[in-house]
């Protein structure tokens, strides 16, 4: 099928994660079936067919949540940018509004709880331990977690290479606890869990590098740790570019949502620097 074809072109794209691959294949396969049961050809879709496209997915029946069907019309938009050009993209706004749900982040002394819960002697116990302080010491999201090798890791710097979505790369600070527990998995724990030529830093009993699923297995919500990392941050009086760089937002306008959960720190240095506070 030629459109089948266009499909795997436009997502051999190397910008893309793996993850956002194999959704916006989900995404477009059911454009795909839209087209079909209509008889469109792809060149004869504009902006009231955007709009009946649009409308079918935010119905109710559908069960797609707001977040779903925006990110379903981005993959539309950006496959018919790639296959008929920018000119020919209808540009209208028909994606519904989504609300802006704040992070929940864990708190410091939640946190110091998982970390107990994870401490042991053994291969795993430590291996977990430095997984999640690291994760939590660095803002990492999951798949940039089990995608570092052992060569990423920069311990006379004290910095952490970190290859994140879209290709893109960025260096963060690593952390003396997470650097700490880090040295005592690959002293005491990796080198048993070797069994093969394995450039991961994280390795599975198999001795192959870890899954995400297994960093859930370990804490049910990690990405809950990379919003502590930026709400703990900010909490500290760091600014939110720098909070930006740190955990990879390409916008400031990602990184602003933390703005939200961090009021009463804004007080404080308003009624700290404001003459008539």
């Amino acid at each position: 099928m030629a459109f089948e074809r266009e499909i795997d072109r436009f997502l051999s794209s190397p910008s893309f994660a793996d993850a956002t691959r194999r959704t916006y294949r989900v995404d477009l396969e059911h454009f795909a079936r839209w087209l079909e049961m209509r008889r469109l050809r792809i060149d004869e879709f504009g902006v009231r067919e955007l709009a009946d496209y649009a409308t079918g997915l935010g119905r109710a029946r559908s069960g797609l949540a707001p977040a779903s069907v925006a990110r379903r019309l981005a993959a539309v938009r950006s496959f018919l940018r790639f296959t008929l050009g920018p000119a020919r993209v209808p540009d209208a706004a028909v994606a519904p509004r989504r609300s802006r749900r704040l992070p929940d982040p864990p708190r410091s002394a939640e946190i110091e709880q998982l970390l107990a819960a994870l401490e042991g002697d053994d291969s795993l116990a430590l291996r977990n331990s430095a997984l999640v302080e690291l994760v939590y010491s660095a803002g990492l999201r999951s798949a940039e977690a089990v995608g570092l090798d052992l060569d990423d890791v920069d311990f006379e710097q004290e910095l952490v290479h970190v290859r994140g979505k879209g290709g893109k790369e960025r260096v963060v600070p690593l952390g003396e606890e997470a650097a700490w527990w880090l040295a005592r998995y690959l002293e005491l724990a990796r080198p048993r869990l070797a069994t093969r030529a394995e450039a991961a830093l994280f390795l599975s009993v198999r001795g192959r590098r870890l899954d995400t699923s297994t960093l859930r297995r370990i804490s049910p919500h990690p990405h809950r740790l990379r919003h502590a990392f930026a709400t703990h941050l900010l909490e500290g009086g760091a600014d939110l570019r720098t909070i930006q760089e740190l955990l990879g937002h390409s916008s400031l306008s990602t990184t602003q949502i933390y703005s939200h959960v961090d009021g009463k720190r804004l007080r404080r240095v308003y009624d700290r620097a404001h003459p008539r506070s």
